[in-house]
């Protein structure tokens, strides 16, 4: 992945230059003290559910973890909701239409410039198809889950378990 951090000042074209700013080495002006900061990207995850308690999983289009099976999830566009944006991605890769029922939980690592917040919910309307970000779709019973695509997945999947009293 290219190296995105700006090199020159976007208010003066100085060129940026590396110190110390608010705790950490950041990209900084020395004519205007404008200072570079990177921002997170935001994504969001749904964990639907059917009647019969079995959760609807996507198998994966795309890199990271291709060809893996993982819960419906994608980035949040600039500007957009968060609860439209878990909307969206559940219905371009899945069809469905869903009502979120609530949040699980944000997560996030250190070094890892990725926020995850992830909602449950239940699907109500759409036909069930895979999208072009997914190869499959299909729900699983919830004792019979593929195997992990992600380091967070065991902890959402407790929390949405937490959150279903089960």
């Amino acid at each position: 992945m290219p190296d995105l951090t700006p090199q020159y000042c976007p208010l003066c074209a100085t060129a940026l230059q590396l110190r110390e700013e608010h705790g950490q080495r950041r990209p900084s002006c020395p004519n205007c003290h404008f200072i570079h900061f990177a921002d997170p990207k935001v994504a969001v995850g749904v964990l639907v559910s059917d009647e019969a308690g079995r959760l609807l999983y996507t198998k994966r289009a795309h890199q990271p973890a291709m060809g893996r099976w993982a819960f419906p999830s994608g980035f949040v566009d600039r500007g957009e909701e968060i609860r439209v944006a878990a909307r969206r991605e559940l219905r371009e890769e899945t069809g469905l239409e869903v009502e979120l029922d609530a949040l699980l939980g944000v997560y996030s690592r250190e070094g890892d410039p990725v926020v995850f917040i992830v909602f449950a919910g239940h699907p109500c309307g759409g036909a069930l198809e895979a999208g072009s970000e997914a190869l499959e779709v299909a729900f699983f019973a919830a004792e019979q889950l593929p195997p992990p695509a992600f380091p967070f997945d065991a902890e959402i999947l407790s929390a949405w378990r937490e959150w279903r009293g089960a």
